[in-house]
């Protein structure tokens, strides 16, 4: 192996980009852009639940009761109703989500210490939200009932709860770091997997095959201005998590980095393998999406617990090399995760970027023979 091709290649790679405003575009402003909207799009918090109110017992007890779920910031209290059916009408219709029916014996019973029963409905045709929402009336209710039982001197359990890692339980900070893997997982493949099909569009591999130069040291070469970019997305990812989206970063920034090279490595690999696999930049384009976006965003623990999948499914995520770079960002930002603590994810994510890398230098042997 000579540096001098692979410098060579390189810069020949760096010098086509440079012409090429479209490949620059895609390159910077696609990992920002992609960033800037999933990462405002995809929330799973829940603020302002339209809710619906019908208070039979209309008593200060209640009102208390009503304002201690309204001050939580969860929900937002669209109507008071006097008739069960203007219930049914609000949730028919979609302008509330949520309805609260308070008992016409609500004080009298939580003054003499008796079971109270809310009905609480909520519209379960978006089920994230119904669940979520679900919970914060049942800790607003809770929270309610804890007060007035103190008051009259009743001995309550009193757990104290604390929540590692995200305090505040903001969906933001854990969609984030794996949002950067999937972003990444998608750019890095595509970027790389035009390389080859274009020099095989344009009849300029003919060429690069009449020279000395070996397999191994033009993936290398083409490999390694991408690796750059690829390198400068990630810190422009990282920049925009830690100041514009503000999710704590509580490990080692070199740790990240490193960690993220090796993963980056496997990224381009993959797309090289599909570039010496087809010949056409819209199919190579078209094939990096399918076998990069999807499994990364369904099948890496991103958005979906893998222990809840079906066991076949589950077997199928040890291939997604985004599953492991998921946990890395997220044991790096927000547990503050070392080494050791990721060494497995390291040394899977280090094993398939060699095996694709070699399976796309033996492919192209085979391309140029």
């Amino acid at each position: 192996m000579k540096l001098v091709r692979i410098k060579a290649i390189a810069k020949k790679e760096f010098i086509q980009i440079w012409r090429d405003p479209l490949s620059l575009a895609m390159a910077f402003l696609m990992p920002v852009m992609l960033l800037f909207i999933f990462g405002y799009a995809i929330t799973l918090d829940v603020n302002n639940l339209k809710t619906v109110i019908h208070d039979l017992d209309r008593s200060s007890l209640s009102r208390e009761l009503i304002a201690g779920i309204s001050a939580s910031g969860y929900f937002k209290i669209v109507d008071y109703v006097t008739d069960q059916k203007d219930l049914d009408r609000y949730l028919d219709s979609g302008k509330a989500l949520a309805a609260i029916a308070i008992p016409a014996d609500f004080s009298e019973s939580m003054a003499r210490g008796r079971d109270v029963q809310l009905q609480v409905i909520v519209d379960g045709s978006d089920s994230n939200t119904a669940t979520i929402g679900l919970g914060y009336i049942s800790a607003a209710v809770e929270k309610f009932s804890r007060k007035v039982s103190r008051g009259k001197g009743q001995q309550l359990i009193d757990p104290r709860i604390r929540v590692w890692y995200n305090p505040e339980l903001k969906s933001r900070v854990f969609i984030i770091p794996g949002l950067i893997a999937v972003i990444m997982a998608v750019i890095a493949a595509l970027l790389t997997s035009l390389t080859i099909a274009r020099e095989w569009e344009r009849g300029t591999m003919e060429q690069l095959i009449a020279t000395p130069i070996k397999a191994h040291e033009l993936i290398l070469g083409k490999l390694l201005p991408y690796f750059t970019i690829g390198f400068i997305d990630i810190i422009l990812s990282v920049l925009l998590a830690l100041f514009l989206f503000n999710v704590p970063l509580k490990g080692n920034i070199f740790l990240l980095m490193i960690l993220s090279g090796i993963f980056l490595f496997g990224g381009l690999s993959l797309g090289i393998l599909i570039s010496t696999v087809a010949k056409s930049q819209l199919v190579a384009s078209q094939i990096s999406m399918v076998v990069t976006f999807l499994p990364a965003f369904l099948l890496s623990g991103f958005m979906y617990a893998i222990s809840n999948m079906p066991a076949a499914l589950q077997f199928i995520t040890h291939i997604i090399p985004a599953r492991y770079f998921v946990t890395i960002l997220k044991g790096i930002f927000l547990k503050g995760s070392t080494l050791n603590l990721l060494i497995t994810e390291t040394v899977l994510l280090a094993i398939f970027g060699l095996i694709v890398f070699g399976m796309a230098n033996m492919k192209f042997k085979k391309r140029i023979a």
